[in-house]
């Protein structure tokens, strides 16, 4: 089966994924770093069996992964590709994850807390996740009962996720806006509105391939409902804004657009070594161009999805052992295997 980031892009523009994240955690039981080896293992084991149907409930297969013995590699793959976040890179012990065959959907068990369930999609759609992860929530409560007070909502370990338990977040794409001189202070308006903007990709203050996060900052004093409308809202302003500026150097400046984007697609095409700064830089370049219509490819990509792929940690998982001694020229294969030629 193939995953969620591998599906066409075709009219995604600017959205390139949304997802939905819930945090739970049981009544009669300590957050995950106050509970033993012992009783982390009893808990897992407990919501294991639990949920052993779950995947006739949402209509998905489901494997179960014991992310606890897992090798930091295979951690940090599934961390690039969103299944898993930093803390449980790090993390010993019993944690364990369901996850779904096409990567939509995953549950992961003691991690920071209890539950930490999500569900992620290419494109723009939030409200089609929320009422599968509000489904599957329903489904994991009739079987357990969550910690939950009546004036503060659902208890978390992070006091940031107490309420709702919500975090809604929006992937854009921004290849203009975010070089412009005033990216960084329109990040930083955007935290009076309740929501945050972070790099996805890159080191320090780098990021690769301008793809930006832009999130919910808290789940408590708000309803569900008003933080998807938040989160798509403000998601709509950033993306209006890049295509008002794509739109106006398209107009004005079209050959020098096309011109960058053929570059970037003639280095992919025939470089034999690409470190992850090119290759996520040029990849970007790329979509751009094929989004605006500059750059026609002979069959549909997932540029978005062949950026996660080419990640440090993925790229060692696909490729080939010969390929391992070179991870740089193993990642320019790769990407002249699938990038499409031009129509």
């Amino acid at each position: 089966m193939s995953k969620w980031y591998q599906d066409t892009e075709a009219g995604h523009d600017v959205f390139t994924a949304s997802r939905v994240r819930l945090v739970r955690n049981l009544e009669h039981y300590p957050f995950p770093v106050r509970l033993s080896e012992a009783d982390g293992r009893e808990l897992v084991e407990k919501l294991e069996t639990g949920l052993k149907d779950i995947g006739a409930a949402d209509g998905r297969e489901f494997e179960r992964i014991p992310v606890g013995s897992m090798d930091q590699e295979a951690r940090e793959a599934l961390k690039e590709r969103r299944v898993i976040n930093g803390a449980a890179v790090s993390k010993e012990g019993p944690e364990s994850l369901l996850l779904s065959a096409d990567e939509r959907v995953s549950i992961t068990l003691d991690g920071e807390d209890h539950i930490r369930l999500q569900c992620i999609c290419g494109g723009a759609g939030l409200n089609e996740l929320w009422s599968e992860a509000d489904r599957l929530d329903d489904y994991i409560n009739e079987r357990f009962d969550y910690a939950f007070h009546e004036k503060y909502g659902y208890l978390t370990a992070y006091p940031t996720n107490v309420g709702t338990g919500l975090r809604a977040a929006v992937t854009l794409h921004l290849p203009m806006l975010s070089v412009g001189k005033q990216f960084g202070k329109l990040v930083n308006e955007m935290s009076r509105f309740g929501v945050a903007v972070r790099g996805l990709y890159g080191e320090g203050s780098e990021n690769y391939g301008a793809l930006y996060e832009l999130s919910n900052q808290k789940t408590l004093g708000m309803t569900e409902e008003e933080i998807l409308s938040l989160v798509q809202q403000m998601a709509e302003r950033l993306a209006v804004s890049e295509r008002k500026i794509k739109s106006l150097t398209l107009r004005n400046h079209r050959l020098d657009m096309e011109d960058e984007v053929c570059k970037s697609y003639g280095v992919l095409k025939y470089a034999r070594r690409l470190s992850v700064k090119e290759a996520m830089t040029y990849l970007s370049q790329v979509r751009m161009g094929v989004t605006e219509g500059l750059l026609k490819l002979s069959e549909p990509v997932n540029l978005y999805g062949l950026m996660m792929e080419i990640q440090p940690a993925n790229m060692k998982l696909l490729a080939s052992e010969d390929e391992k001694s070179d991870i740089r020229q193993a990642r320019a294969a790769y990407i002249r295997k699938r990038l499409p030629e031009l129509a």
